[in-house]
């Protein structure tokens, strides 16, 4: 398939991910638990429809690190839908994107790999888009802070988890056994703080889990195009698409210090995944 196959399979992934995420800052009344759920439940009729017509096995090779990948994964959802209800959502996409300064602590601590002196440089980049973001940004709030940086922590090991889990699975077992967690955590959790959706609710949280396969099967499809290095750069494009929701759809006002605290977190991950793609092609 051509380049321009690849620019728009990621412009679809990523604006039905920017859709997800402003349909979860609209359900701001419903607890993240119970979005969790809904999000997770409806995307199940994908996947387990996926695995069983084309006859992969549903429970998969590496059992134990795929619960644990669904677990870390279940917790970092649940943390980044908590955090929308308090920061701007552009802001919450944008923070949530450190993963992979926390994926490359992890990498060294389990994996023994090594990470370039100049990546260290693109992460403190990115981190110090944080530092403006906090410092600078009066509308930036603690909690909320607090909550997207520990869905960070925990989505970056999920990409580890991911590392080691290699292609032992297919990439729906994986998903499907993310989904299956969460739906049970989900849904557990939020019968304690139950809201019965009313009208249009209804359809917002059936779509979660639209928005969330069709994100995750067009960014697939686009990995399994072209190199890594020519397609990760393109998933920031979500940012852009959920500051334009953002804007149009809440009104929410992005500072000078918002969009400089962005810039330089996309900017240094951007810088990083297209160094590691030079550095894999010389090895």
């Amino acid at each position: 398939m051509s380049t321009s196959h690849t620019i728009k399979f990621m412009i679809f992934s990523t604006l039905a991910f920017a859709c997800m995420n402003v349909t979860v800052k609209y359900l701001s009344d419903i607890s993240a638990f119970q979005i969790v759920f809904f999000r997770s439940i409806s995307s199940l009729v994908f996947t387990f429809g996926f695995l069983l017509k084309n006859n992969i096995p549903i429970l998969g090779n590496k059992r134990k690190l795929l619960v644990y990948r669904g677990i870390a994964g279940v917790t970092s959802m649940t943390f980044f839908f908590m955090s929308i209800k308090y920061l701007p959502v552009a802001t919450a996409v944008s923070l949530r994107y450190i993963a992979p300064i926390f994926a490359a602590v992890f990498a060294v601590l389990f994996l023994k790999e090594r990470i370039k002196p100049l990546q260290w440089l693109f992460f403190i980049m990115a981190f110090s888009g944080v530092i403006v973001l906090k410092g600078f940004d009066t509308q930036i709030d603690s909690y909320g802070l607090l909550l997207v940086l520990i869905a960070a922590v925990f989505s970056g090991l999920v990409y580890t988890l991911i590392n080691k889990i290699g292609t032992n699975d297919h990439p729906v077992v994986v998903v499907n056994y993310f989904m299956v967690i969460a739906t049970v955590v989900g849904g557990t959790l939020s019968i304690f703080n139950w809201k019965t959706p009313e009208g249009l609710e209804w359809l917002f949280l059936i779509s979660l889990g639209v928005f969330g396969y069709f994100g995750q099967l067009y960014m697939t499809k686009a990995f399994q195009n072209a190199a890594t290095n020519q397609v990760a750069p393109l998933k920031y494009i979500e940012v852009i698409f959920t500051l334009i929701f953002g804007l149009l759809w809440f009104d929410e006002i992005y500072t000078i210090w918002s969009l400089i605290g962005i810039t330089l977190i996309i900017s240094g991950l951007v810088l990083n995944v297209i160094y590691k793609g030079k550095q894999s092609k010389k090895l």
